[in-house]
């Protein structure tokens, strides 16, 4: 077969092929009609009808730095006339540039880096590292989490998507979330759940401490709900691992290089992990790439053990040359300065939207990290949609994200809770945009609300 391109891609022909020839994440294919985008500049991403649609995901939450950021799609074009690839085993430019650059980032003692094509590798490699370091095979992650979609990562994630890979990777163990709206322990004072450390010790007792390697977290939960912990509580399980030589891994993948106002989530409530997880925002998703740091006691065991660990694309130039990029331009351009303080004006608009929308039960977030739970009745905080839902019981969410995607913002939402994570250079315009087009449509909630 010879292989020619002699087609002219119009929106007709995209939507055809696309149908025709791709599998698309976490779908029924026959059920897609997706939207065929020609492009994309900043905030925002257009359709081959010249319709524009202001991102307020920023995708799935990895264009910190919005779309097609001209210095950094230059750094990418400039490696790839240098050295597209090398193989992991030699040392590379913008591999050591990186790693030494995400050396002096992160918090407290966090050293080494091995660098993955994305979040699941990153969390993956870091559970296997643990399990090394420590000579245990226990992990606890939590129900609320996702960690990604291959076969260890998977087996690590508590949302519903980890049922249909079952049975997986053993010796993953839960514990519940500190989810303070709608706490699994009722609220008692103290809450031993929604404190961390007295659930954890509880559940270790059961499974003897000292036949577990890791505890595994997102210090704010990103897909399941952007759940943020109380005060206390990461420095809660930090004390606790700390006790019985269990090591801690925060998963940032979503809410690290600036999401929340700050360079990590963990720098909210300074707290350090021996393995810290990342990618999306570490160079917008330009080209695959993820990294698991390590801290300087685990970068001295590995001087003189073997780390078996390794990927063909591990350190790719073209993505670590991006990720070099994506820092320099985030430093350079004050861009964890601008995701607070257009963070602050989210999170006043949105309490502003709450006097007027009943169906909005809480509001939660801190930088360009906010989750708006919608709700039937505030009293009995009966949600909007329940937990899982499908079909017919998804439809009133459902509406509300076409609606304004037909207004020209895109959302998206976690069952009953709005995903709201727009590129972190996104300006106050655009912030006061959405805020308007969500005032229109949260009356389509409000049309369900009971009280």
């Amino acid at each position: 077969m010879t292989i020619t391109d002699t087609t002219t891609w119009t929106s007709a022909r995209l939507k055809q092929v696309d149908k025709e020839y791709v599998i698309h994440s976490w779908s029924v294919q026959g059920k897609l009609d997706p939207i065929p985008v020609a492009g994309g500049s900043g905030s925002w991403f257009w359709d081959y009808d010249g319709r524009r649609y202001l991102d307020f995901q920023s995708q799935l939450v990895n264009l910190n730095l919005g779309h097609q950021h001209p210095r950094l799609v230059e750094a990418i074009r400039a490696q790839a006339e240098q050295l597209c690839y090398i193989g992991p085993g030699f040392a590379e430019r913008s591999r050591a540039e990186l790693a030494e650059m995400m050396a002096g980032l992160t918090p407290g003692d966090l050293k080494m880096s091995f660098f993955t094509t994305g979040g699941a590798a990153a969390n993956e490699n870091a559970v296997r590292l643990a399990r090394h370091v420590t000579g245990r095979q226990k992990v606890i992650a939590r129900y609320r989490s996702y960690h990604g979609a291959t076969a260890g990562a998977m087996s690590l994630t508590g949302d519903p998507r980890r049922w249909a890979a079952e049975p997986g990777m053993s010796g993953v163990v839960r514990m519940l979330d500190p989810y303070t709206y709608r706490c699994p322990a009722g609220h008692p004072d103290p809450c031993p759940v929604c404190s961390g450390g007295p659930h954890l010790e509880e559940i270790l007792r059961y499974e003897n401490p000292e036949t577990v390697a890791a505890v595994i977290v997102e210090p704010v939960t990103g897909t399941n709900g952007l759940l943020y912990p109380p005060d206390g509580y990461l420095r809660s399980l930090r004390e606790v691992c700390d006790r019985y030589g269990i090591l801690l891994i925060f998963d940032e993948v979503m809410a690290g290089f600036g999401r929340t106002g700050e360079w990590f989530a963990c720098d909210h409530w300074d707290v350090v992990p021996d393995i810290l997880t990342t990618a999306k925002g570490l160079n917008s998703g330009y080209v695959p790439l993820g990294a698991m740091t390590v801290s300087a006691r685990i970068s001295e065991w590995l001087r003189d053990n073997m780390f078996w660990g390794g990927l063909t694309y591990a350190g790719h130039p073209l993505a670590c040359a991006s990720g070099v990029a994506s820092l320099r331009i985030m430093q350079d351009e004050g861009v964890v300065d601008n995701a607070r303080a257009m963070g602050e004006r989210l999170g006043a608009g949105l309490a502003e939207l709450a006097g007027r929308h009943p169906s909005i039960g809480e509001i939660r977030g801190r930088g360009l990290f906010y989750g708006v739970e919608l709700v039937r009745d505030r009293d009995t905080r009966e949600p909007l949609v329940p937990f899982n839902a499908k079909g017919a019981a998804a439809a009133p969410v459902g509406r509300l994200l076409k609606a304004a995607m037909q207004r020209g913002v895109y959302l998206t939402a976690n069952f009953n809770v709005l995903r709201l994570t727009p590129p972190l250079i996104i300006n106050a315009e655009e912030i006061d945009l959405a805020l308007g087009v969500l005032d229109e449509v949260l009356d389509l909630a409000d049309e369900h609300y009971q009280n």
